[in-house]
């Protein structure tokens, strides 16, 4: 074989435990335990690390072209890579033009071309509209359709309504396509406090748990009535759980997301004018937090991406800590790991656990086939992740573009040591990725 990883440690598709990983032509080609393999080029791992398949991050904002001062293909996938990520699926709306159209994709595209250090796909848009483009763009190759229910903070990407949202689901059923849902409702919102000010709690009365859960009761029913597949993103509220578990005993095709961030920060913790920690929907409170922990340990949570959403610094409005005026986005693309694995490790959970919540499933919600697994026949995706190592984070030492972020100062258990993509490390210093379509990988 090309290449063969030792290690003591892995967490493979058989389990966890000592074994050798052979690779060529970037796909996996043996796993076998122990670490008996043996070929032209062998790395071997060392004690303190365990080798996991490659993070898949579905749910990423790169905003490029049209923001990249926000973000960018290139600072967004140095972030992934630095952070054990060897996939992610970008969203197709803060980028200029949104990705709503066939066109529109291959613009998106040309501008990732040739810059991308990770694997990427994308996702396409369903906006009032745009019914007709649907079918266009699934054979263009993007993995699904994101909606709003209510206004996306950007107006180029208006929401749909009830009807507008029934009729695309009817579409996406009969293409086997899947609509993931930024599920909150607009008239709980509207008729919530509007949000002003620096006091965080004032925020989160803007946004409450109703609001997700009125949302997310829409989309059932909606699915139940078309036989389509939809996904809940970010999911906040842990009041929606019950609801969602019943859905899916009764045969709803309906899958679930949540966020480091939800796990890991507490609406208690955060002080006024912490405008980084804004997003929507917001940062619940302690016991929230648990019951999603619960929601992950039940099943009835699928997985954990990162909902990574940069911007610039002056749009947090630090100047004056006032949430009500600030971009609602957390990056954390290149924490996410150690977010998630600090809080599971405290909790019981073992690392296979954040691997299937982390890799596996968001790489089968996304109908990747190659990804998320140790396996033969899988790329050689690869996260050396050192469990047990500290660190605090340092906002000045992430790979995203812009020096924001709600884990600044955050103790964190767990450091990525080392990516491979395809069987070839990444360093940052070159682009080594490339563009997905769905089906092809």
């Amino acid at each position: 074989m090309e290449l063969v990883f030792r290690a003591r440690r892995a967490i493979t598709a058989a389990g966890d435990g000592p074994c050798s990983v052979g690779v060529d032509r970037g796909r996996i080609t043996a796993v076998e335990p122990g670490r008996a393999l043996s070929g032209d080029r062998v790395v071997e791992l060392g004690e303190d690390v365990v080798l996991m398949p490659g993070l898949v991050d579905t749910h990423v904002h790169v905003n490029d072209p049209g923001r990249a001062e926000w973000e960018g293909f290139e600072t967004a996938t140095r972030a992934a890579a630095a952070g054990g990520v060897t996939t992610i699926v970008d969203m197709p709306l803060n980028s200029l033009p949104p990705t709503v159209d066939p066109d529109a994709l291959d613009v998106k595209r040309k501008t990732a071309a040739g810059r991308v250090h990770v694997d990427v796909g994308f996702w396409g848009g369903a906006i009032p509209g745009n019914g007709g483009q649907l079918a266009a763009l699934h054979e263009a190759g993007v993995f699904g359709f994101k909606c709003f229910l209510l206004h996306s903070g950007v107006d180029e990407f208006p929401p749909l309504d009830d009807a507008e949202l029934e009729a695309d689901l009817r579409i996406l059923a009969a293409l086997g396509a899947l609509m993931i849902v930024h599920a909150e409702d607009a008239p709980t919102i509207d008729a919530a406090p509007r949000p002003h000010g620096p006091r965080y709690a004032g925020f989160l009365a803007s946004r409450p748990p109703e609001a997700e859960n009125r949302a997310i009761a829409r989309v059932i029913e909606l699915a139940r009535r078309t036989g389509a597949r939809a996904h809940i993103l970010h999911l906040s509220s842990s009041d929606a759980l019950p609801m969602i578990a019943t859905a899916r005993a009764e045969g709803v095709a309906l899958t679930v997301e949540t966020c480091p961030h939800y796990l890991s920060f507490t609406a208690e913790e955060i002080r006024d004018g912490a405008t980084q920690f804004k997003c929507c929907p917001p940062i619940r409170e302690a016991g929230n937090r648990d019951r999603l922990w619960q929601g992950l340990a039940d099943g009835v949570i699928d997985c954990v991406v990162s909902d990574h959403s940069p911007c610039t610094p002056e749009l947090k409005r630090f100047d004056s800590g006032d949430f009500g005026e600030a971009w609602g986005g957390i990056a954390g693309l290149q924490v996410g790991l150690p977010a998630v694995w600090s809080g599971a490790a405290r909790r019981g959970h073992t690392l296979a656990d954040v691997v299937r919540w982390m890799a596996t499933r968001p790489a089968e919600l996304a109908g990747m086939t190659r990804k998320g697994r140790i396996a033969v026949g899988y790329d050689a995706d690869f996260c050396v992740f050192a469990l047990d190592e500290e660190f605090v984070v340092d906002v000045a030492k992430l790979r995203h573009r812009n020096p924001v972020s709600a884990y600044d100062g955050s103790p964190l258990r767990g450091v990525v040591r080392q990516t491979w993509l395809r069987g070839q490390e990444v360093t940052g210093d070159s682009p080594r990725g490339e563009l997905l379509n769905r089906g092809q990988c």
